[in-house]
Protein backbone atom coordinates (compact mmCIF):
# COMPACT_ATOMS: atom_id res chain seq x y z
CA UNK A 1 0.00 0.00 0.00
CA UNK A 2 0.94 3.74 -0.81
CA UNK A 3 2.29 5.33 2.22
CA UNK A 4 0.82 8.07 4.09
CA UNK A 5 1.51 11.66 2.90
CA UNK A 6 2.57 14.21 5.36
CA UNK A 7 0.60 17.11 6.42
CA UNK A 8 2.46 19.67 4.25
CA UNK A 9 2.42 17.68 1.34
CA UNK A 10 -1.22 17.20 1.63
CA UNK A 11 -1.20 20.90 2.35
CA UNK A 12 0.45 21.05 -0.62
CA UNK A 13 -1.70 19.58 -2.76
CA UNK A 14 -5.07 21.33 -2.11
CA UNK A 15 -3.43 24.78 -2.08
CA UNK A 16 -3.09 23.30 -6.20
CA UNK A 17 -6.30 22.38 -6.82
CA UNK A 18 -7.48 25.11 -4.73
CA UNK A 19 -5.65 27.80 -7.03
CA UNK A 20 -6.73 25.64 -10.45
CA UNK A 21 -10.64 25.29 -9.04
CA UNK A 22 -11.43 28.02 -6.29
CA UNK A 23 -14.76 27.07 -5.80
CA UNK A 24 -15.39 23.22 -7.31
CA UNK A 25 -19.25 22.03 -7.71
CA UNK A 26 -21.01 18.72 -7.97
CA UNK A 27 -22.37 17.84 -11.45
CA UNK A 28 -25.72 16.78 -10.36
CA UNK A 29 -28.33 19.13 -11.44
CA UNK A 30 -30.75 20.20 -8.79
CA UNK A 31 -33.04 23.16 -7.25
CA UNK A 32 -33.42 22.12 -3.34
CA UNK A 33 -31.95 19.75 -0.74
CA UNK A 34 -34.82 17.17 -2.19
CA UNK A 35 -34.04 17.04 -5.45
CA UNK A 36 -29.95 16.95 -4.78
CA UNK A 37 -31.19 13.59 -2.89
CA UNK A 38 -32.64 12.10 -5.25
CA UNK A 39 -30.22 12.69 -8.31
CA UNK A 40 -27.66 11.59 -5.67
CA UNK A 41 -29.51 8.43 -5.43
CA UNK A 42 -29.90 7.87 -8.57
CA UNK A 43 -26.72 8.10 -9.44
CA UNK A 44 -25.27 4.87 -8.09
CA UNK A 45 -24.16 3.14 -11.52
CA UNK A 46 -24.81 5.92 -13.32
CA UNK A 47 -22.90 8.48 -14.94
CA UNK A 48 -24.09 12.61 -13.90
CA UNK A 49 -24.79 13.04 -17.50
CA UNK A 50 -27.08 9.97 -17.04
CA UNK A 51 -28.33 11.49 -14.29
CA UNK A 52 -29.00 15.21 -15.47
CA UNK A 53 -30.49 13.43 -18.76
CA UNK A 54 -33.26 12.03 -17.16
CA UNK A 55 -33.99 14.40 -14.41
CA UNK A 56 -34.13 17.59 -16.75
CA UNK A 57 -38.14 17.17 -16.90
CA UNK A 58 -38.69 15.23 -13.62
CA UNK A 59 -37.72 17.97 -11.20
CA UNK A 60 -39.17 20.14 -13.87
CA UNK A 61 -42.44 18.32 -12.34
CA UNK A 62 -41.66 16.84 -8.93
CA UNK A 63 -38.89 19.18 -7.13
CA UNK A 64 -40.59 18.13 -3.69
CA UNK A 65 -41.33 14.64 -2.28
CA UNK A 66 -45.65 15.30 -2.84
CA UNK A 67 -45.36 15.96 -6.18
CA UNK A 68 -43.07 13.02 -6.78
CA UNK A 69 -45.73 10.77 -4.70
CA UNK A 70 -48.03 12.15 -7.03
CA UNK A 71 -46.61 11.68 -10.02
CA UNK A 72 -46.49 7.81 -8.59
CA UNK A 73 -43.74 5.45 -9.35
CA UNK A 74 -44.75 4.20 -12.79
CA UNK A 75 -44.63 8.09 -13.81
CA UNK A 76 -40.81 7.93 -12.23
CA UNK A 77 -39.80 5.35 -14.10
CA UNK A 78 -41.07 7.36 -17.48
CA UNK A 79 -38.60 9.76 -16.57
CA UNK A 80 -35.79 7.80 -15.78
CA UNK A 81 -35.65 4.53 -17.42
CA UNK A 82 -32.38 5.69 -19.21
CA UNK A 83 -30.85 5.09 -15.99
CA UNK A 84 -29.33 1.45 -14.88
CA UNK A 85 -31.30 -0.45 -12.25
CA UNK A 86 -34.39 2.34 -12.78
CA UNK A 87 -37.29 -0.06 -11.86
CA UNK A 88 -35.47 -0.11 -8.31
CA UNK A 89 -34.59 3.08 -7.78
CA UNK A 90 -37.90 4.71 -9.01
CA UNK A 91 -39.38 2.34 -6.06
CA UNK A 92 -36.91 3.55 -3.61
CA UNK A 93 -37.88 7.32 -4.75
CA UNK A 94 -41.24 7.08 -4.04
CA UNK A 95 -40.94 5.40 -0.67
CA UNK A 96 -38.35 7.79 0.34
CA UNK A 97 -40.48 10.63 -0.47
CA UNK A 98 -43.21 8.77 1.58
CA UNK A 99 -41.14 8.67 4.61
CA UNK A 100 -39.83 12.14 4.18
CA UNK A 101 -43.52 13.24 4.21
CA UNK A 102 -44.69 10.92 7.13
CA UNK A 103 -41.26 11.49 9.67
CA UNK A 104 -39.67 14.72 8.73
CA UNK A 105 -42.77 17.45 7.36
CA UNK A 106 -41.59 17.16 3.68
CA UNK A 107 -38.16 18.26 4.43
CA UNK A 108 -34.69 16.80 3.59
CA UNK A 109 -33.41 15.78 7.35
CA UNK A 110 -29.49 17.03 7.77
CA UNK A 111 -27.79 14.40 9.52
CA UNK A 112 -26.00 11.42 8.18
CA UNK A 113 -28.11 8.98 10.74
CA UNK A 114 -31.94 10.11 9.45
CA UNK A 115 -30.56 9.85 5.94
CA UNK A 116 -29.37 6.69 5.74
CA UNK A 117 -33.10 5.31 7.42
CA UNK A 118 -34.28 6.37 4.09
CA UNK A 119 -34.48 3.73 1.42
CA UNK A 120 -31.93 3.88 -1.42
CA UNK A 121 -29.53 6.28 0.80
CA UNK A 122 -26.28 5.22 2.04
CA UNK A 123 -23.43 6.35 3.65
CA UNK A 124 -22.06 8.16 0.64
CA UNK A 125 -25.23 9.37 -0.55
CA UNK A 126 -25.89 11.06 2.83
CA UNK A 127 -22.69 12.58 2.98
CA UNK A 128 -22.33 14.23 -0.17
CA UNK A 129 -26.02 16.00 0.73
CA UNK A 130 -24.52 17.00 3.72
CA UNK A 131 -21.66 18.27 1.89
CA UNK A 132 -22.84 19.93 -1.15
CA UNK A 133 -26.35 20.95 0.57
CA UNK A 134 -25.24 21.60 4.30
CA UNK A 135 -21.58 22.57 3.96
CA UNK A 136 -20.60 19.70 6.45
CA UNK A 137 -17.17 18.26 5.57
CA UNK A 138 -18.81 15.08 5.08
CA UNK A 139 -16.82 12.90 2.53
CA UNK A 140 -18.72 10.90 0.42
CA UNK A 141 -15.81 8.09 -1.46
CA UNK A 142 -16.79 6.87 -4.73
CA UNK A 143 -14.32 5.12 -6.79
CA UNK A 144 -12.62 8.26 -7.99
CA UNK A 145 -11.72 9.44 -4.84
CA UNK A 146 -10.82 5.78 -3.89
CA UNK A 147 -8.33 5.25 -6.43
CA UNK A 148 -6.81 9.47 -6.46
CA UNK A 149 -6.69 8.75 -2.26
CA UNK A 150 -4.62 5.40 -3.00
CA UNK A 151 -2.27 6.13 -5.51
CA UNK A 152 -1.74 9.62 -4.59
CA UNK A 153 -1.29 9.03 -1.09
CA UNK A 154 -3.49 11.09 0.41
CA UNK A 155 -5.46 8.89 2.09
CA UNK A 156 -4.56 5.39 1.42
CA UNK A 157 -6.77 2.36 2.82
CA UNK A 158 -8.28 -0.56 1.73
CA UNK A 159 -11.49 0.09 1.60
CA UNK A 160 -13.90 3.14 1.41
CA UNK A 161 -14.52 3.55 5.37
CA UNK A 162 -11.04 3.90 5.80
CA UNK A 163 -10.12 6.07 2.75
CA UNK A 164 -12.71 8.45 4.64
CA UNK A 165 -11.67 8.58 7.87
CA UNK A 166 -8.18 8.81 5.98
CA UNK A 167 -9.28 11.92 4.59
CA UNK A 168 -11.08 13.33 7.86
CA UNK A 169 -7.88 12.35 9.81
CA UNK A 170 -5.26 13.85 7.58
CA UNK A 171 -6.39 16.60 5.23
CA UNK A 172 -5.93 19.75 7.06
CA UNK A 173 -9.13 21.71 8.05
CA UNK A 174 -9.32 24.38 5.55
CA UNK A 175 -9.57 22.26 2.56
CA UNK A 176 -12.17 19.49 4.24
CA UNK A 177 -15.25 21.69 3.18
CA UNK A 178 -14.44 21.47 -0.94
CA UNK A 179 -12.18 18.15 -0.51
CA UNK A 180 -15.46 15.81 -1.90
CA UNK A 181 -15.49 18.08 -4.93
CA UNK A 182 -11.73 18.50 -5.74
CA UNK A 183 -10.68 14.59 -5.13
CA UNK A 184 -13.79 13.38 -7.44
CA UNK A 185 -13.10 16.39 -10.61
CA UNK A 186 -9.37 15.06 -10.15
CA UNK A 187 -10.23 11.42 -10.48
CA UNK A 188 -12.94 11.80 -13.47
CA UNK A 189 -10.62 14.06 -15.28
CA UNK A 190 -6.83 13.66 -14.63
CA UNK A 191 -6.30 10.71 -12.33
CA UNK A 192 -8.68 8.51 -14.06
CA UNK A 193 -8.52 4.77 -13.78
CA UNK A 194 -6.98 3.85 -17.33
CA UNK A 195 -3.56 6.07 -18.58
CA UNK A 196 -3.96 8.51 -16.08
CA UNK A 197 -3.06 11.68 -17.39
CA UNK A 198 0.05 12.33 -15.46
CA UNK A 199 1.78 14.99 -17.82
CA UNK A 200 -1.44 17.44 -17.40
CA UNK A 201 -1.51 16.53 -13.37
CA UNK A 202 -0.95 19.73 -11.36
CA UNK A 203 0.40 17.58 -8.31
CA UNK A 204 2.46 14.90 -10.21
CA UNK A 205 5.87 16.17 -8.28
CA UNK A 206 3.87 15.03 -4.27
CA UNK A 207 1.85 12.31 -5.60
CA UNK A 208 3.53 8.83 -4.62
CA UNK A 209 1.79 6.78 -7.81
CA UNK A 210 4.96 4.99 -9.27
CA UNK A 211 3.52 4.10 -12.67
CA UNK A 212 3.14 7.96 -14.10
CA UNK A 213 2.26 7.98 -17.54
CA UNK A 214 4.91 10.01 -19.45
Amino acid sequence: MTRQLDYHEIDAIFARLHEAEPEPKGELDHVNAYTLLVAVALSAQATDAGVNKATKRLFEIADTPEKMLALGEDGVIEHIKTIGLFRNKAKNVIRMSEILVERFGGEVPSSRAALVSLPGVGRKTANVVLNMWWKHPAQAVDTHIFRVCNRTGIAPGRDVDAVERGIEDHIPARWQGHAHHWLILHGRYICVARKPKCPACPIRDICLFEEKTL
